[in-house]
């Protein structure tokens, strides 16, 4: 029954023959294709003078697709000679990850854990041991967050979040009919029967970034995630001293995005005092100090990118002006 779940999320087909389980069609040449990709970039060589890139993609995405995060990472590498890039990839024991597990576990799973399970990951590759500037799309962009507060194995210097909801979300977007439409309902109706019940909480990725805008202290009290993170229940000073130390933090925002609500969540932007019509920036919401936002800022570090477009649609060429300029030191 699981194997058909992973199977019929990410479109593929299984064919009995001799009593064995093999994946055929034309996705079949795809996954070992992406699977290869991956590996190529976890043993790749590169020069010990440019700082490598850590890639950390969205929900419904994987690390090794080999039209998005592909994309980006041939992108890099044609922008940055030389550079090592590496694609997060998260599976259930450290070292066994492939792109079902991956995709899964955009859906499904506790994201602190998961953010660990990354810590532990970038251990284990020695081009990362020396910093890396990291990238991450959409929820990825967040959870990039995540690990440089809370891995101290995490030397970042640029951190950039394209699209990620840094303070939340308060609605969930349509499932796109070609992706991983079955898991995306599946959540979609699990967020509906109520997000903070603690079995939903503690199994639902998107539940643990899910900012209630009308009742604040239910989001406060009963997300498992969010709240400590942007540390509303208490502050951290390691965590909050581990962001500081980035060379620079990159927030960009969708203005036309449908997916992130509000999209202004993208640069901790949200509605404030109970309510669900009226956005304020960051800089009038706790986290700007709580966080060390304002340090940040001061210090030249905090960068606002906005863009036209919905979510995470860019051109290659915006990318390359905008977002490489940060990866090349």
């Amino acid at each position: 029954m699981v194997l058909q779940l992973l199977l019929a999320v990410s479109g593929w087909k299984v064919h009995k023959k001799h009593h064995h389980d093999k994946i055929v069609g034309p996705q079949a040449l795809d996954y070992v294709v992406e699977e290869m990709l991956h590996q190529n970039v976890i043993n790749s060589k590169s020069d010990g003078g440019v700082t490598p890139t850590v890639l950390w993609h969205g929900m419904g995405d994987s690390c090794c697709n080999f039209f998005s995060m592909g994309r980006i990472q041939r992108l890099i590498e044609k922008e940055v000679p030389g550079v090592f890039v590496y694609s997060i990839c998260i599976g259930r024991e450290l070292g066994k990850c492939n792109m079902v597990s991956d995709t899964i576990d955009g859906f499904l799973g506790n994201v602190s854990a998961q953010v660990d399970y990354a810590c532990e990951t970038i251990q284990t590759v020695p081009q990362l041991s020396n910093g890396f500037n990291i990238v991450g799309f959409s929820q990825g962009g967040l959870f990039s967050r995540a690990l440089v507060q809370r891995c101290p194995h995490a030397k970042v210097k640029s951190l950039v979040s394209i699209g990620g909801p840094q303070n939340g979300v308060y609605g969930f977007p349509s499932c796109e009919p070609n992706g991983a439409r079955e898991i995306c309902e599946y959540v979609q109706k699990m967020l509906n029967i109520g997000a903070y019940r603690p079995n939903i909480q503690s199994h639902i990725v998107q539940a643990q970034y899910w900012h209630d805008a009308i009742d604040e202290q239910l989001y406060v009290d009963k997300n498992i995630f969010l709240p400590a993170l942007n540390m509303l229940a208490e502050q951290k000073n390691i965590e909050i001293e581990r962001l500081s130390q980035v060379d620079n933090f990159v927030l960009v925002q969708f203005n036309n995005d449908t997916v992130v609500i509000p999209k202004e969540s993208e640069q901790f932007g949200f509605y404030n005092d109970n309510q669900s019509k009226v956005i304020s920036p960051v800089q009038d919401l706790p986290i700007w100090s709580n966080l060390g936002l304002d340090t940040l800022d001061a210090s030249g570090k905090l960068v606002f990118l906005d863009t036209d477009g919905d979510h995470l649609q860019f051109s290659d060429a915006w990318f390359t002006e905008n977002i490489v300029p940060y990866l090349q030191n």
